[in-house]
């Protein structure tokens, strides 16, 4: 099994699993990307995996399906203009010889899911290493909620958030926590990644822990004052 991200845009990741010749890719929003790595690996494009409505998640679907009709799109209620496969929680299915769980994650959109496979995490824009997702909503309990289930994985679970946002997310961390040594040598560490054009993700619920300060948030009220603060930054 081996897993890769495809960049799309200017920083969101289309995170490409592979068994063999056969694929699944999770939050297609460009479609060029896709067809062109299928093609270059002779890969069977298995199914698609959709974690909420956003057209920079969504937006390639369709183009993709006309090249491959026969694909299956597991997706939450929010996109069942897309999907043949309606998900919701406590939902799984089997491709590529694993079982994929789903569970809920609101907060980002109403209707946000995450799957889980093994101890691979694809959470969409509901958890980003050192952040979360912008809650547009207006639901901060939804996504409080969402974080305290993430929290209860085990720390050694791999977490694949949807965009490159490790950086600027680490840079509001130090702001506001410049004597956590911890979040320093994150920022530090990313900082070279990014200068050599390296995704800093995968990252993992342990290291999240320890330097994701949505995470750290002890109430609700903790963390809407933390997203606001975020939101201005």
């Amino acid at each position: 099994m081996l897993i890769h991200p495809i960049k799309a845009f200017s920083d969101n990741y289309i995170w490409y699993i592979q068994e063999e010749t056969e694929a699944v890719v999770v939050d297609p929003g460009e479609a060029s990307v896709v067809l062109d790595y299928l093609e270059e690996k002779q890969h069977r494009l298995a199914a698609i995996l959709l974690t909420h409505m956003h057209e920079d998640h969504t937006g390639g679907v369709q183009e993709i399906l006309a090249s491959h009709p026969e694909c299956l799109v597991y997706g939450p209620k929010e996109t069942e203009d897309l999907v043949n496969r309606v998900v919701k929680e406590g939902d799984s299915f089997d491709l590529l010889g694993q079982t994929f769980q789903v569970y809920e994650s609101g907060g980002h959109t109403h209707g946000h899911i995450s799957f889980l496979m093994g101890d691979h995490l694809f959470c969409g824009d509901a958890l980003f290493s050192a952040g979360c997702g912008r809650v547009f909503t207006g639901d901060y309990e939804a996504q409080y909620e969402t974080l305290q289930k993430f929290k209860r994985l085990d720390d050694d679970i791999n977490v694949y958030p949807g965009h490159e946002y490790t950086e600027i997310n680490l840079r509001f961390a130090y702001d506001m926590h410049p004597e956590n040594k911890k979040i320093s040598h994150s920022l530090e560490e990313v900082r070279e990644l990014r200068a050599k054009g390296q995704p800093t993700l995968p990252t993992t619920i342990g290291m999240e822990k320890e330097i994701n300060l949505f995470l750290q948030a002890e109430t609700l009220e903790d963390f809407i004052e933390l997203r606001n603060a975020r939101d201005d930054f």
